[in-house]
């Protein structure tokens, strides 16, 4: 037996000049688990027999459960799509019957139903979004409609450039007023889309006006407004009764409705065109088609637009204003289609 295996040897020899070549330290102090704490060792990853992508019984009630809770679709209220029928069909027949009273030298009562059609614009949209600084993009939305009408009208060539300026102006203006207040200045950012739509439909609304003022522009706004008007009635009225199949479950729509309202509305351009000096059943078909498309699809956008700010937890303010951004919209994006159509096609 060594002597250095005696329990009372003392202490190791190599103490005091270290450990002999080929054995590690020895531990004096506490570890890294020690100071860490107890801790969960996890042992090497092992593959189920069924891949990668095998999953235990456990996960897979638990996917079931979610699977069972499927979202409940939106009602649809069937006499609030009637009502959004009828008052698409009141705006556009009151602008195909006011765009028949202008002419060179008389432009007043057309300018002045267009501007009424603005303004609801511009209190739909703005109440219905919210914007921050609601008064002063309100009021600034107002000012910058009479500015674009009159442009439109007294400018000596019929052009879109210049009512784009206005709106640009119109813009900036609104959003300096955001600016103002430092409560309304933390949601200038995400409410400029907002902004720059409401400026944006008021400037498609007056391009009207132009439209107006160039060959073959009356019957255009004729056979446009007309089949915007019908593909948004249709598609509404499809929606309160046969609204299939859902386009989403949030969202009251169907798309049935928007196909057969973009149909009808270019049967209804076609039919104008064959009757329209200066028309062709074609000239009147290719309207028809891109101004209902546009608006059904303009109108399907505000749905989905309220139905994320519904599912974000937005109290809805202003029932009505809401449910007349579909028609408004539509057709102020539906008048410069008209309008680049004319030019470029006919």
């Amino acid at each position: 037996m060594f002597a250095s295996a005696s329990p009372a040897a003392g202490p190791d020899p190599w103490s005091d000049d270290g450990p002999p070549a080929g054995f590690p330290p020895p531990r004096t102090g506490p570890g890294l688990d020690d100071l860490v704490g107890p801790r969960k060792r996890r042992g090497p990853r092992r593959f189920r027999p069924g891949g990668p992508s095998a999953r235990r019984p456990d996960d897979e009630a638990d996917e079931d459960e979610l699977d069972e809770e499927e979202i409940e679709p939106v009602e649809i209220n069937k006499p609030l799509s009637l009502t959004i029928a009828g008052f698409a069909v009141l705006l556009g027949l009151g602008l195909v019957l006011a765009a028949q009273t202008s002419g060179p030298s008389h432009r007043l009562p057309f300018a002045t139903v267009i501007f009424g059609v603005q303004l609801l614009f511009v209190l739909a949209w703005t109440m219905a979004t919210r914007p921050p600084a609601l008064l002063a993009v309100a009021g600034v939305g107002a000012t910058t409609a009479g500015v674009v009408d009159t442009v439109a009208v007294r400018s000596a060539e019929a052009r879109l450039l210049p009512l784009l300026y206005v709106a640009v102006g119109g813009l900036v203006l609104a959003v300096l007023g955001q600016l103002v207040r430092r409560v309304d200045r933390q949601r200038v950012t995400d409410s400029f889309g907002t902004t720059l739509l409401i400026m944006a439909g008021v400037a498609g609304l007056a391009t009207l006006l132009p439209l107006s003022r160039i060959p073959a522009g009356t019957q255009t706004i004729t056979v446009s407004l007309t089949a915007t008007a019908l593909a948004l009635t249709v598609a509404r009225i499809t929606d309160a009764v046969l609204p299939w199949p859902r386009l989403a479950p949030q969202v009251p729509r169907g798309a049935a409705g928007v196909v057969l309202g973009a149909m009808l509305g270019t049967l209804a351009g076609s039919v104008l065109g064959s009757f329209l000096v200066g028309f062709t059943p074609t000239s009147g078909a290719l309207v028809g088609l891109v101004t209902a498309a546009t608006a059904v699809l303009a109108d399907l956008a505000v749905g989905y637009a309220e139905a994320g700010r519904l599912m974000a937890g937005e109290t809805p303010t202003f029932w009505i204003a809401r449910h007349m951004q579909g028609p408004l919209g539509g057709i102020a994006l539906a008048a410069p289609a008209a309008y680049l159509v004319c030019v470029l096609f006919l």
